[in-house]
């Protein structure tokens, strides 16, 4: 306990993380990439996940850098943002929920995709990795930071904090990347309910943003 206490480092590296890590929930969304990515070569998903792990990064530490300041530019509070985010995120797994799963739908799932699919910001990165939740959570973090440090001390938290979303970020890769073989097991009517699973879940996280961002609006803690 000592050396929590003792390692600033350590504390800050340790919050950024575990904030951030239930809320993107890489293990549960690696079924909902399978999925959106069954008609790519395994060449082509591992460049897919990779430019989703480095976009999630600089997303994740461009909101904890700047995001606070670009909210006030713009006269924009967090519990907007959750709400208007919360509708992007809610609306994302109900079209996941509802999908189609009939053969014809299967068929056009398997088939070669154009290089244009390959783009992995939207919706691979965000709303589905990277979401409002997380952004908001990456924003509220930096907004956190003490006003008055040492430059010694800043450094360690500047790093720290670049060490846990460098962490998240590599924790996204390897569960992506790994994902299908995390899945196979569980065979083709198993990944199915998975990610009907996942996508009902992100469904309710979309919701559970809006109200939290909604209670915020009206003045009470959610």
């Amino acid at each position: 306990m000592e050396l929590f206490r003792e390692s600033p480092f350590l504390n800050t590296f340790l919050l950024v993380y575990a904030a951030l890590f239930p809320i993107i929930n890489p293990v549960g969304n690696a079924p909902l990439l399978l999925g959106l990515t069954r008609g790519i070569s395994e060449a082509e998903r591992r460049i897919v996940v990779r430019r989703i792990s480095i976009n999630s990064f600089f997303l994740l530490l461009g909101s904890m850098v700047i995001g606070s300041h670009i909210l006030e530019f713009f006269g924009l509070s967090l519990s907007i943002v959750r709400v208007g985010g919360g509708i992007v995120v809610a609306a994302f797994g109900w079209e996941l929920l509802n999908s189609g799963s009939s053969a014809d739908d299967r068929a056009a799932a398997h088939s070669p995709k154009p290089r244009a699919a390959l783009d992995a910001f939207y919706p691979l990165t965000m709303p589905m990795t990277v979401g409002p939740g997380a952004m908001s959570v990456a924003i509220a973090l930096g907004s956190q930071r003490p006003a008055i440090l040492d430059a010694a001390h800043l450094i360690a938290l500047a790093t720290a904090a670049f060490t846990g979303i460098l962490a998240v970020s590599l924790t996204i890769y390897l569960c992506y990347r790994y994902g299908e073989k995390i899945v196979a097991s569980l065979g083709s009517n198993g990944v199915a309910v998975l990610t009907r699973l996942s996508a009902f879940i992100l469904f309710c996280i979309g919701l559970q943003i809006i109200w939290m961002g909604w209670h915020g609006l009206i003045g009470h803690t959610p």
